[in-house]
C-alpha cells in the first residue's frame, strides 16, 4: 500500500538530501520574515519621527504615544503608523491608498473582514515603498513590489524593463520567473514589438485579458499563455526610463479604478531606480550609476555645430512636462519668421512658435524624444510659427535628440532670401517692433516704416546709423550703448541695450535694441541686422508693480505685527490650559486650541472660578469675527461676567446682564455663551445659554445634549430675558461646555457634527485631562476656528 503525501514527506526527511532540502525552506522563511520584519521596523521609525516633530517629544514618549493610539483603535502599531505616514506625506501613494481603501468600503464582507482588507493594503503599498526606495538595485525592487504588493492581487510574476535611447528594452529586474526565463528576455533589440514594447511606444498603460489574444510575444509567455498582463511606463516629469510589466496565471477581469491607479504608482517607484542607475546588457546584467551629462555640455555642443540648433530644457508644472524652455540658441540659428535670437532665447516653445502643437506636429516629436530617449529625423519638414496673427511657413530639416536632460533640436531652413525679405514684411506688422539692416562696407542702411515710426522721424530724412546712437538718446544712456556697440563692432557678438529715446517731438520713448553682425571670412563685421522694440509700457509697468511691491510689503507687515500683537494678547489672557482649579468633591480641566491660520485669530473665551461663596463659575463663549477687536472684546465680556458673578445672581440673570454690557458698552459686538453655576455641596448645576450649544453630560457610558434652553445671543436687542435649568449630577458625572470650533465641519449639518461628538465622548479615558485631550486629537472640525472646552467630573 502507497503511503500518504505526509507519510513519504517525513520519510524523505530522514535522508540526507531530504534534511537539507527542508532546511534551505526554513532559511527561505526566517530570511523573508527578517526582510518584512525590517521593512515594518522602517515604517514603524517614521511614525516615531513624525510624532517626534509634531508632538515635540523624545523618541521614547513617540514610541509610547503610539503604542498607546494603537491599542486605543484596536490596530496594531504597524497598521497605525503607516496611517500616521499617510497623513503627513500627502502624496501620491497616499491619495491611491485612501481611493483604494475607499472602494475596498463598498465590497461585500462582515465589517471587521473590510476593515482587515484596508488596513492590509494600506500596509503593503507602504511596505512596497520602504523596500523599493531602500533596494540597491531593481532586482531588490522587483522583489519588494512582488511580495508586498503585487502577489496579494493575485499576480505571479513581475518584469521590470529599462529603455535604451535605440528602441531597446533591458530586463533590469523580474520576480516569479525562472533564471532561465529571466536569461532569455535579458535582452530585447530595437524593433521587436512585445507588450512592454506596445506601452513604451504608446506611452501608456496596457491592461491585457489574455496574452494570447495579442498575439504580441514576452516574457513567461509559454508559463502563462492565457494569463492576463499589465504593462505601464515608468516614468516622472515627463521622461520614461522602463516600463513596470506583471502578469495574472489566468484571464484578467476589468480592473477597478482603484486597483489601477496602485499599479501606477508602483510603477512610479520603478522610475526611482530606473532613474538613478544605467543598465548594461550582454551577459549578465549590471547597474551602474547613471551620469547625466547637464545643459552646459550640450551648450558646447550646439554652439559648435554648423546647423541651427536649440537647446530645450522641460518645463515642468506640479511635476507634468507642460513645455520646453529654449535655453540656448547658437550663433547659426534662423527663425523661420525672421525674428532675432534675442526675442526668441529664453522663451518656451510653445510661446515662440505656437503653432508647433498643431499640423507639423513638431512640439510631439519633441516630448516623445524627450519621454523615450528615441532620437527623430525628417527631411523637408514644414515649420510654422505665428507672428502678429500672421502665419509664417518654411521648411527644413529636423533633428531631434536628447543628452541628459536635455534636447537638442537642429533645423536646416531652406531659402534664405525669403527669409530675409519676411524679416522687413512682418517686423513692420508687429506691435511697436521695427528691423533695420546696416551694411558697414557700403553705409547703407534699411529701415522699415514702423522704425522711422518708432524715431519719429519721415523717411525722407533717412535712417540713423548705430554709431550715432547716443546722440538721440539720454545723456545717461551713454554708457549703455556704449557698451552694446563695443560687443556688436569690436567683438563680432551679438549685443542688446536699452535706452532711452529723445524723438525731435521732444517725446521720450523706452526702447529696446537688440542686433547680430554677420562675419566676413576673416571673422569681421561688415553687415548688422536687428530689431528695435518699444518697451515704454513695460518700462512704466514695472515701476508701477515696483511700487505696488512696496506698498503691499508695507501693509503685509503692519498685518503680520497686528496679528503678533492679538495673538500676544489671546494667548496671556486664554493660555491652552491652567492650574488645576481647586474645588472641594469636583475635578475641573479647560483645554484651549488657537486656529491653525494666524489670520483667523478669533474671540473664543472660556472661565472657571470658584466665588466667593464656595459657588463655581463655568462658562465658554465666541465672539463674533476674528482679528484683534474680537480678542478685546472677548477680555471685556470674560472680565465682565467674573465680575457680575459676585453678587450672587443665577446664569440667566448673569447672561441678562452681560447681553447689556455687549449692547451698551462694547461698540455692539456681538456673542454667544453658555454659563453654570455649580454649587458642590448639593452636586447640583444651574445653567443657561445664549444661542450657545448646550453642554454635555456622560454617564455611565452615556452621552446626552442637554434641552435647548431659550436664550438670544448676546448684543443683539437692549432687552433679553434667559431661561434656566438645574440637573442633578451623580459621582463620576461628567459635564462637558464647549464652542463650535470643536465639531463645525463644512460638508456636514450641525445634528450630524453632534451624533458624532456623543459618540466620542461615550468612551471616557481614566481622567478628565485625558478625555479633554483626546476629544482635540480626534476632532473632526475643518473650519479653522479657535476651540476652547471646560470639563467638570464629580468626585
Amino acid at each position: 500500500m502507497d503511503a500518504s503525501a505526509d507519510e513519504q514527506t517525513a520519510l524523505t526527511a530522514n535522508y540526507p538530501v531530504g534534511k537539507l532540502a527542508a532546511t534551505v525552506e526554513r532559511l527561505r522563511r526566517e530570511v523573508r520574515a527578517a526582510q518584512a520584519e525590517a521593512d515594518g521596523r522602517a515604517l514603524m521609525e517614521l511614525a516615531k519621527g513624525i510624532l517626534v516633530e509634531r508632538l515635540g517629544c523624545g523618541p521614547a514618549q513617540a514610541a509610547r504615544q503610539l503604542a498607546e493610539l494603537a491599542e486605543q483603535a484596536k490596530v496594531t502599531p504597524l497598521e497605525l503608523a503607516v496611517d500616521v505616514i499617510n497623513q503627513s506625506a500627502r502624496d501620491r501613494l497616499s491619495d491611491v491608498t485612501g481611493a483604494f481603501l475607499a472602494g475596498a468600503k463598498g465590497q461585500e464582507g462582515a465589517a471587521a473582514d473590510r476593515e482587515e482588507r484596508e488596513r492590509s493594503a494600506a500596509v503593503r503599498l507602504r511596505e512596497a515603498e520602504s523596500g523599493a526606495l531602500a533596494a540597491p538595485d531593481t532586482q531588490a525592487v522587483a522583489d519588494s513590489l512582488f511580495h508586498h504588493a503585487l502577489t496579494p492581487l493575485g499576480a505571479v510574476a513581475v518584469a521590470i524593463w529599462t529603455a535604451g535611447t535605440d528602441g531597446s528594452l533591458t530586463l533590469a529586474g523580474s520576480a516569479g520567473f525562472s533564471p532561465a526565463e529571466a536569461g532569455r528576455w535579458r535582452y530585447v533589440p530595437p524593433g521587436v514589438m512585445t507588450v512592454a514594447r506596445t506601452s513604451l511606444t504608446e506611452r501608456a498603460g496596457q491592461w491585457i485579458g489574455s496574452l494570447s489574444e495579442t498575439g504580441l510575444p514576452s516574457i513567461g509567455q509559454h508559463h502563462f499563455p492565457d494569463g492576463g498582463r499589465a504593462a505601464l511606463p515608468a516614468g516622472t516629469g515627463g521622461r520614461v526610463h522602463g516600463v513596470l510589466e506583471v502578469v495574472w496565471p489566468t484571464p484578467l477581469e476589468p480592473q477597478s479604478p482603484q486597483v489601477i491607479r496602485q499599479v501606477e504608482a508602483l510603477a512610479e517607484l520603478c522610475a526611482h531606480t530606473l532613474e538613478t542607475y544605467a543598465f548594461v546588457h550582454g551577459g549578465d546584467t549590471v547597474t551602474e550609476p547613471r551620469v547625466l551629462p547637464d545643459a552646459a555640455e550640450l551648450v558646447d555642443l550646439a554652439d559648435g555645430l554648423h546647423d541651427p540648433a536649440l537647446v530645450l530644457v522641460p518645463y515642468l508644472d506640479d511635476g507634468h512636462l507642460v513645455d520646453f524652455h529654449i535655453h540656448h540658441v547658437n550663433s547659426r540659428f534662423l527663425d523661420p519668421a525672421g525674428r532675432p535670437r534675442g526675442l526668441v532665447n529664453g522663451a518656451l516653445l510653445l510661446e515662440a512658435y505656437p503653432m508647433a502643437a498643431g499640423e507639423s506636429e513638431l512640439f510631439q516629436r519633441v516630448e516623445r524624444v524627450y519621454a523615450t530617449g528615441e532620437p527623430f529625423r525628417a527631411q523637408r519638414m514644414n515649420l510654422t510659427a505665428l507672428v502678429d496673427q500672421v502665419t509664417v511657413a518654411s521648411v527644413a530639416d529636423i533633428s531631434i535628440s536628447r543628452h541628459g536632460n536635455s534636447v537638442l533640436l537642429i533645423w536646416r531652413v531652406e531659402d534664405e532670401t525669403a527669409r530675409l525679405a519676411s524679416l522687413l514684411q512682418h517686423a513692420q506688422r508687429l506691435g511697436r517692433i521695427g528691423g533695420f539692416e546696416e551694411n558697414l562696407l557700403t553705409g547703407e542702411i534699411t529701415w522699415n516704416g514702423q522704425l522711422f515710426s518708432l524715431y519719429g522721424r519721415s523717411p525722407s530724412s533717412g535712417p540713423v546709423p548705430l554709431e550715432d546712437l547716443a546722440l538721440h538718446a539720454h545723456p545717461d544712456d551713454a554708457v549703455a550703448i556704449g557698451r552694446f556697440l563695443r560687443t556688436l563692432l569690436h567683438h563680432g557678438r551679438p549685443a542688446a541695450a536699452a535706452f532711452r529715446l529723445q524723438r525731435p517731438d521732444e517725446v521720450t520713448r523706452h526702447i529696446r535694441v537688440v542686433a547680430e553682425p554677420v562675419l566676413d571670412a576673416d571673422g569681421r563685421p561688415f553687415v548688422l541686422r536687428g530689431a528695435y522694440q518699444d518697451i515704454s509700457a513695460q518700462h512704466w509697468t514695472e515701476v508701477a508693480l515696483a511700487a505696488t511691491r512696496d506698498q503691499l510689503a508695507h501693509s503685509e507687515q503692519q498685518a503680520t505685527e497686528r496679528n503678533r500683537l492679538t495673538l500676544q494678547l489671546q494667548h496671556a489672557i486664554m493660555p491652552p490650559t491652567q492650574a488645576p482649579l481647586q474645588a472641594p468633591r469636583l475635578d475641573v480641566a479647560v483645554r484651549y486650541r488657537p486656529a491653525e491660520t494666524e489670520q483667523l485669530v478669533g474671540g473664543d473665551w472660556y472661565d472657571a472660578v470658584v466665588l466667593p461663596s464656595g459657588l463655581v463659575l463655568l462658562c465658554v463663549g465666541d465672539v463674533a469675527g476674528h482679528g484683534i477687536e474680537a480678542a478685546t472684546s472677548m477680555v471685556v465680556l470674560r472680565n465682565a461676567l467674573r465680575g457680575l458673578a459676585v453678587t450672587g445672581a443665577g446664569p440667566g440673570q448673569l447672561l441678562s446682564w452681560l447681553n447689556s454690557v455687549a449692547h451698551h458698552l462694547t461698540g455692539s459686538i456681538t456673542a454667544t455663551a453658555v454659563c453654570g453655576i455649580y454649587d458642590p455641596r448639593s452636586r447640583k448645576l444651574r445653567w443657561a445659554r445664549a444661542g450657545h450649544l448646550p453642554p454635555v453630560l456622560v454617564r455611565d457610558a452615556e452621552a446626552v445634549s442637554l434641552p435647548l434652553l431659550k436664550g438670544l445671543l448676546l448684543g443683539a436687542v437692549p432687552e433679553v430675558t434667559y431661561g434656566e435649568d438645574e440637573v442633578q449630577l451623580a459621582v463620576d458625572d461628567t459635564l462637558l461646555m464647549y464652542t463650535d470650533g470643536l465639531i463645525e465641519r463644512r460638508d456636514r449639518t450641525m445634528e450630524e457634527s453632534m451624533t458624532q461628538l456623543l459618540t466620542t465622548v461615550r468612551t471616557a479615558p481614566c481622567t478628565l485631562d485625558q478625555q479633554l485631550d483626546r476629544l482635540l486629537t480626534y476632532s473632526r472640525s475643518d473650519t479653522d476656528d479657535d476651540t476652547c472646552i471646560v470639563g467638570i467630573r464629580v468626585s
